[in-house]
């Protein structure tokens, strides 16, 4: 990574009062020094973003474009590179960090072409008379400064998601990372700066403060910006609704995510994709498989499938190419998982792998647990690690009724061979995206992306977020002036 010191706030590097160290979580060494920002710096990018909002909001289709290709052709020229400090600083997987930026890159990617396609429509006025010799069209403005938050999971695509459309719609954008994970993001918001400057943009028009929770309560609630876009814990997104207010506020929040396997699922498909589809990212992920619910009459024959699937995770150092599993991003974040995971056994559930204990080392080992009694925190809420909970129901009516159950809503799968209970699958549950016999984990990051109930608001996916971050705008003329012969509607 090379970048000049400091933070890319206005036109320039600000150099910061501290550092702190980026440890990379598998053994604990430092990556890197990254700068810390303050609230005093954070001021500073509000109102560099404020002072040139009118300027980014009217630059040219073309001028946009050409900065999102160019910010896309030079994270693909360092590609490696981004992998590699992706592993370094998240502790995740290679392949994990591989796949991120393969799907950064398709991001900046759509979201230049959606520049394109920004555009508003014709509306009849005529319906009622009082239309009559009125000409009526909409189009869309942005919608101001854009705050993005970001987790540390997948710091590089989570910033690519703030960045790409807000810019895509005229929007000036001030990414806050995760303190853990800020390397990979203040490289890519360096070369999205460094592309904005070679269209002929304002570099300002993307900043990054990094910092604790000060910071980000000084960009979230000032009411002179637009939006804030977060990615995070719903404690935190919640809070954050209600001190941004009436601030438009796009939510992408927690899950636990269900796997339903039907009574007619193939069951060695849903086998694969509860392994597949509950330890990728080491289970950092929102949507990865924590709930398996079976209906009972396949529950020994799935899990006969799945009990062999187990063993072939490899865990271990990440940087390893076949390794899958390996430490999640910090001490805390482990110990809660292994507290979750031994105050579950010890309501009653059933540990069915790993069949003596759950740890490895600094590493959890992938976890099954079997039968969970009412009121686990393992079932209840988002684990962000390598656990799945399996129960089993008597109908898959009583497995939807499971699935809705929960307090989120982002996304769920059912394996079924029966378009019946597909489509009934998709009327029914109550999440932001049903995926049929494959992993709920299922992102492609042009499709509408978000979830319901304590799982968020808004979409993401550079279409739906463009959107989100522009205004309708309605434009009603008459060409002649004249005397309407009937009252105006109100």
């Amino acid at each position: 990574m090379t970048t000049p010191p400091g933070l890319p706030i206005g036109d320039s590097w600000v150099p910061t009062p501290t550092t702190a160290p980026v440890h990379f979580p598998y053994d604990g060494s430092v990556v890197a020094e990254a700068p810390v920002g303050t609230v005093e710096l954070a001021a500073r990018a509000l109102e560099e973003a404020l002072s040139v909002r009118t300027q980014v909001g009217r630059l040219p289709s073309h001028v946009r474009r050409a900065a999102l290709q160019g910010a896309m052709s030079a994270v693909a020229d360092q590609r490696d590179a981004f992998v590699h400090l992706l592993v370094l600083e998240t502790g995740k997987p290679l392949v994990d960090c591989r796949v991120e930026v393969d799907r950064t890159l398709l991001t900046l990617e759509t979201a230049a072409e959606e520049v394109a396609r920004l555009h508003g429509e014709t509306v009849p006025l005529d319906l009622l008379p009082s239309g009559d010799g009125l000409q009526g069209f909409w189009v869309r403005k942005p919608i101001g400064v854009v705050v993005g938050i970001t987790g540390f999971n997948y710091p590089l695509l989570l910033a690519a998601h703030k960045l790409a459309p807000a810019l895509a719609a005229g929007c000036p954008v001030i990414i806050k990372p995760a303190p853990q994970t800020p390397l990979a993001t203040l490289w890519l918001v360096h070369l999205v700066r460094e592309a904005l400057a070679a269209a002929g943009a304002p570099v300002s028009a993307a900043q990054l403060v990094t910092g604790g929770v000060e910071v980000g309560v000084t960009l979230t609630t000032d009411r002179r910006i637009g939006a804030v876009s977060f990615t995070g814990s719903a404690a935190v997104g919640h809070q954050i609704a209600r001190d941004a207010a009436p601030t438009k506020v796009l939510l992408e929040l927690g899950s636990n995510s269900a796997l339903v396997v039907a009574e007619d699922a193939d069951l060695a498909a849903a086998a694969d994709a509860v392994v597949r589809g509950g330890y990728y990212a080491s289970g950092q992920a929102c949507i990865s498989v924590q709930r398996v619910i079976v209906v009972e009459a396949v529950r020994a024959a799935f899990l006969a499938e799945l009990t062999p699937r187990l063993e072939q995770v490899v865990v271990g150092d990440p940087r390893d190419p076949a390794t899958r599993v390996s430490a999640l991003i910090d001490e805390r974040s482990t110990a809660r998982v292994r507290t979750w995971i031994d105050d579950a056994v010890t309501a009653g559930a059933t540990l069915v792998h790993p069949v003596a204990g759950g740890s490895d080392g600094t590493v959890i080992r992938p976890t099954v647990l079997l039968d969970l009694p009412h009121g686990q925190l393992v079932w209840d809420e988002e684990i962000f690690g390598p656990v799945i909970a399996i129960r089993s129901v008597p109908d898959i009516a009583a497995a939807f009724g499971t699935v809705n159950a929960s307090r989120y809503g982002l996304h769920a799968s059912v394996f079924t061979s029966s378009l019946e209970t597909a489509f009934a699958a998709i009327d029914q549950l109550e999440v932001g995206g049903v995926v049929v016999n494959e992993v709920p984990g299922f992102r492609s990051d042009v499709m509408p992306y978000g979830g319901v109930k304590d799982s968020g608001t808004g979409r993401e996916g550079p279409r739906f977020a463009i959107e989100e971050l522009t205004t309708t705008r309605m434009a009603i003329i008459r060409p002649t002036p004249s005397t309407p012969s009937t009252p105006p509607t109100p």
